[in-house]
């Protein structure tokens, strides 16, 4: 019985002359340089993406002072057109109570829809979860 040559491997296949040891250091350094190079397009990605952000959020609030701006204008040329029919005072007292009324509405309905909660599907879900669990233990 012939017994195989250094060449080769218990399984007659020609060696390539590079162990099983460096073959998994290579991977590993492979590897690793790969997870580097992803975090690394990761942060890049992030520092764009927060300038967007930061880019698009300056806009829109400029954007809602103007629109703030213009509303109380539009709120001083409702007083005046009322003022030309009545007391000027009571046109702003007019105005203003309706404005206070219009914002406790909206307020009233913003605080039912926030406390009504919301997260219904991530709560279902971590519920369902945690029943998983509890059968498996």
């Amino acid at each position: 019985m012939n017994a195989p040559s250094p060449s080769t491997h218990a399984n007659g296949n020609p060696a390539s002359g590079v162990s099983m040891a460096a073959l998994l250091g290579r991977l590993f350094d492979d590897v690793t340089a790969l997870v580097r190079n992803e975090v690394q397009l990761a942060k890049a990605e992030f520092v764009t993406t927060a300038n967007e952000v930061k880019t698009r959020a300056l806009a829109m609030a400029t954007g809602g002072a103007l629109v703030a701006a213009g509303g109380l204008a539009l709120v001083a040329a409702l007083i005046l057109a009322l003022a030309t029919v009545m007391a000027p005072w009571l046109a702003a007292l007019i105005v203003g109570v309706a404005l206070c009324a219009i914002g406790a509405l909206l307020l009233s309905s913003a605080r039912k829809r926030l406390a009504s909660g919301g997260f219904d599907r991530t709560k279902t879900s971590l519920e369902r979860d945690a029943h998983v669990v509890a059968r498996r233990t």
